[in-house]
């Protein structure tokens, strides 16, 4: 797969250790420095993934990944030195995929961007297991897997890739609760850990999206110490 991927990082030898990497495997990679050049870049490329440091000269990488939401879904991977729990859930909340710190393995961040491209390629081209329900239909919510289309009460709801993916999940298993490690299993591909924030973040953006309220969802609502449920 030829993907078009951005990479912002304002430390030169990071940002051409990425581009190597990414190089070696066939990708396409517009790198750049600073945020106003990459944003500019998001206006004139196709792009398929990016990857965003948060300590940038001109903009934080927080600022610059929402800028990007506003009419990309494309997935999006924040690369940065800061490791503190909060701010990861800042970052995946304001619509980021996934988050890897620094020092980090080129090799491990080469395997999270094919994560990220197989699963926004499957949103893309909606593909859909044989005779499997595509589509569901309840209480004003409309979800359909054929056409990764997600309709709240007459309103299309704007959802990224792993959004889509954990509101299917939890409605193929309406009325059962889902623990996190389940749903990050499932949705992620990957070994679920017990200090991953990944899931709630989600969640939080999920609802904040379908206009839920934090103390009494309608739609998506906690059980607290066991998981997540969709009644």
């Amino acid at each position: 797969m030829n993907a078009e991927i951005l990479v912002v990082d304002d430390e030169t030898t990071i940002a051409d250790l990425v581009e190597v990497y990414l190089k070696n495997e066939g990708y396409t990679v517009h790198k750049f420095y600073n945020g106003t050049d990459a944003l500019d870049c998001v206006q004139r490329q196709n792009l398929d993934l990016a990857i965003l440091d948060v300590m940038l000269p001109d903009m934080d990488g927080f600022t610059l990944c929402q800028r990007i939401r506003e009419d990309h879904l494309f997935p999006i991977i924040m690369l940065t030195a800061r490791v503190e729990d909060m701010d990861k859930i800042m970052g995946l909340t304001l619509g980021a995929d996934d988050y890897i710190t620094k020092p980090f393995n080129p090799l491990e961040l080469v395997a999270r961007v094919k994560t990220q491209l197989r699963r926004y390629t499957r949103y893309n081209t909606g593909e859909a297991a044989p005779q499997e329900v595509t589509e569901y239909d309840f209480r004003g919510l409309q979800i359909s897997k054929a056409t990764h289309k997600c309709i709240l009460f007459g309103e299309e709801l704007s959802l990224t890739p792993l959004e889509f993916s954990i509101l299917w999940y939890l409605c193929q298993r309406r009325g059962n609760v889902v623990s996190s490690e389940e749903l990050f299993e499932a949705v992620w591909g990957e070994k679920y850990m017990d200090s991953n924030n990944t899931v709630m973040s989600h969640i939080a953006r999920l609802r904040e999206k379908m206009h839920e309220p934090s103390r009494k969802p309608k739609f998506i609502k906690t059980v607290w110490g066991v998981g997540y449920t969709i009644e």
